[in-house]
């Protein structure tokens, strides 16, 4: 009997709520392994074919992840444990998870006039004509009358088939996050995408739900590099905010192959120190999302001057409520009760989102509102087989629902539902840097992520999230390398990060840690006077008392006459002395690298991490370098990404793996009941560590009883502090 692993793959349109399916196979059902190995993977693969005539090779990777995927009868697969290079084994994994849209025309959505279309951003002659772009996703409905044009092929490795078609009803929790990717990339219809003309090519790494494992998502990139594609999106990624996960290291090895790889930089914002993998890779181009210029629906409390954004449920009814209501607790509301003209509230449960909309329907309530049950924001979705939902639903933070809640139990509670006008900035779910151990600065650039209107299976759909900003910088890469053939990835790369045009708040610059450069400019890039190569000035962790840096940034002039450039004086900051260069003067079509130095005093300068900006200047342009420097500590996450699960080929062990992003003395997991919290036992302790991956076996007797268990995960630091993480596990 197998069970499938507890993994979780964020896409990063919705935050999606994930259950393992646990499966009992049957001993002459085939199943499908992909093995890691180590070596040669044709060497496994001959003594494969030579010892296991059974097995059947389906695929062989050694590109960007070395191992094969193979299929076979249980019994014949467990033998594959004595073959000395294989390393592990991972499977090809089905969850549950909330379904993204259905796949009928009832999708299809009224056009809000404010909501803008992928090509709206596109203002030049050129439309990616001839550039190769591969859609790692959950497929694409290439029947779509708005990508039969330009979808040209693709694989499935979810299934191990040339149909990387989005999941049905018929085998699954369909999806459409893919299709909605690939339209905003080069849709070619009744909407447009940034590049029209560009080639699609999809790669099915995400299956039923818009979920599925690391090695499915390396399996697609491996094959989107075999089929030579220009340009790989990954809308996707996962909670593990390290350098050198095997995704970001597998991105990088593509950049160096010659590939530009645009990466969603996630959902989890607005705090510090939340992108994953493998937006953290410092080799990918990592977007975040830019709100549009649209309304929003917000909650107002003008006694306690509270404004509420709220995020509108998929298949809903559109909020557009104006008046003062009073909001009332579903939950605890008393059997036969009306809620007749007032807003319900619940807090999001096991209880699917629908039948909590039913539900307030039922109740007479005008409108619903799902609070979160952790932090973080939710979109919810709320179609279903049953009935179409009749009243406005949405969602909100856990801390603003609580909020909310402590005033209803105080009385009778009002607030003002109303229409605000959106000020582009950086949307409040887009992730953020700076990515730990190297101290980088992710995203590097942003792009609109709120209500884009793009192509899902069987319509149309506006969707948010950093997935939808990703696609728009895809588009733009083809288009800028259709219109600049002889331009390298680096030259492309530059120029759209020099060109973008960073959010100011309050007249004060955000952060590069929140907005990368900034906001792209098509048409600026492609006629950019300068490329600056690497503007982000990443100077790393001061350690000793007086220490200086060195950064290099190379300049090229584009333009046809010499220029001559010199850096503002920075903004004066105590323990920062900078050492730039006045003026200096490049030639027509010449690179220059620029030395800028800054010597930085321990004592004078706050612990943490600092950042601002650098202007330089060269007649009247003006171009943005962004920094940063940690004095001594940070307050990044201690740990990450750990997973507790059972080894295939040994019986009744239990391999473990972590990653600690600094030195520590000690780390110890406890386990607890999911429910009541109490303490069950100690499952792992560990001395000394050293920063990177760690692993381990543990038996059967020192994992302990089976079940699904709340993972306490402590670390005593250095300096005799302690920092903690929770998560789940689960023991077969």
């Amino acid at each position: 009997m197998w069970k499938k692993l507890l993994c979780t793959v964020i896409i990063c349109g919705v935050i999606l709520p994930i259950q393992v399916e646990e499966t009992t196979y049957a001993q002459d059902e085939k199943q499908t392994l992909i093995i890691e190995v180590e070596g040669d993977p044709e060497d496994v693969k001959e003594e494969i074919e030579t010892y296991h005539p059974f097995i059947e090779i389906v695929a062989v990777y050694d590109l960007l992840f070395k191992g094969l995927a193979v299929e076979g009868k249980m019994e014949q697969l467990s033998k594959l444990g004595s073959i000395e290079q294989v390393k592990t084994f991972h499977q090809v994994q089905t969850y549950e998870s909330l379904p993204l849209s259905k796949h009928t025309a009832d999708v299809i959505e009224k056009k809000d006039s404010s909501q803008p279309e992928p090509y709206d951003l596109n203002t030049t002659s050129y439309t990616g004509k001839g550039v190769k772009v591969g859609v790692i996703d959950t497929g694409v409905d290439y029947n779509h009358p708005d990508l039969q044009k330009n979808y040209q092929s693709g694989y499935d490795v979810v299934d191990f088939d040339e149909e990387p078609m989005e999941t049905t009803p018929e085998e699954g929790h369909p999806t459409s996050h893919g299709t909605h990717v690939a339209g905003i990339i080069a849709a070619d219809g009744d909407i447009k995408g940034v590049a029209p003309d560009a080639e699609i090519y999809a790669y099915r790494a995400l299956g039923p739900g818009g979920s599925g494992s690391t090695v499915q998502v390396l399996a697609a990139m491996e094959k989107a590099m075999e089929d030579g594609m220009d340009i790989i999106n990954l809308s996707l990624g996962n909670n593990v905010n390290v350098p050198d996960y095997p995704t970001s290291i597998a991105v990088n090895r593509a950049s160096e192959l010659g590939t530009i790889v645009v990466i969603a930089n996630g959902n989890s914002g607005p705090g510090a120190w939340t992108v994953g993998s493998p937006a953290t890779a410092n080799k990918s181009v990592s977007v975040g999302a830019a709100t549009t210029a649209q309304d929003e629906p917000v909650l107002r409390d003008t006694f306690e001057e509270k404004e509420i954004p709220l995020i509108e449920a998929i298949g809903a009814p559109p909020w557009e409520l104006d008046n003062s209501y009073q909001l009332v607790d579903m939950d605890n509301a008393e059997q036969g009760s009306s809620l007749h003209g007032k807003i319900a509230i619940t807090k999001r449960s096991d209880i699917p989102f629908f039948e909590k909309a039913i539900q307030a329907e039922e109740l007479g309530a005008e409108a619903l509102i799902i609070y979160n049950s952790e932090p973080g924001p939710i979109q919810a979705s709320v179609e279903n087989n049953r009935q179409p939902i009749t009243i406005p639903v949405a969602s909100i933070q856990q801390k603003e629902g609580e909020w909310i809640q402590s005033n209803i139990t105080q009385g009778s509670y009002y607030m003002d539902s109303a229409q605000k006008e959106v000020a582009l900035t950086i949307a409040p779910f887009s992730s953020r840097g700076p990515v730990t151990v190297q101290w980088g600065i992710k995203p590097d650039i942003s792009a609109p992520g709120t209500a884009i209107w793009s192509t899902v299976p069987g319509g149309y759909q506006a969707m948010n999230g950093t997935s939808m900003a990703a696609p728009h910088i895809a588009g733009a890469f083809a288009v800028l390398k259709e219109a600049r053939p002889n331009w390298n990835n680096e030259q492309l790369i530059g120029a759209l990060k020099t060109t973008a045009k960073p959010f100011e708040e309050n007249g004060d610059r955000l952060n590069a840690t929140i907005q990368g450069m900034g906001l792209l400019q098509i048409d600026a890039a492609m006629d950019t006077p300068a490329i600056i190569y690497d503007p982000q000035l990443e100077f790393g962790k001061l350690d000793r008392y007086q220490q200086e840096f060195t950064e290099t940034v190379t300049i090229e002039n584009k333009t046809e006459t010499a220029q001559t450039y010199h850096f503002e004086t920075p903004e004066r900051k105590d323990g920062l002395i900078w050492n730039l260069p006045q003026s200096f003067t490049i030639q027509p079509n010449e690179q220059k690298e620029i030395p800028l130095k800054l010597s930085v005093n321990r004592e004078r300068l706050e612990e943490g991490v600092h950042e601002g900006w650098l202007n330089l200047v060269q007649a009247d342009q003006s171009y943005a370098l962004p920094y940063i420097i940690v004095n001594q500590e940070a307050d990044q996450p201690k740990t990450a990404g750990f997973e507790f699960y059972m080894e295939p080929f040994e019986d009744g062990k239990y391999k473990y793996q972590y990653y600690v992003t600094e030195p520590v003395k000690s780390l110890e997991v406890n386990l607890y009941h999911p429910e009541t919290l109490l303490f069950e036992r100690k499952l792992l302790e560990e001395g000394k560590l050293e920063e990177g991956m760690r692993e381990g076996v543990l038996s059967k007797e020192e994992a302990g009883p089976s079940g699904y268990y709340l993972a306490l995960i402590t670390v005593e630091l250095e300096n005799g502090e302690f920092d903690q993480l929770e998560t789940i596990v689960f023991i077969e």
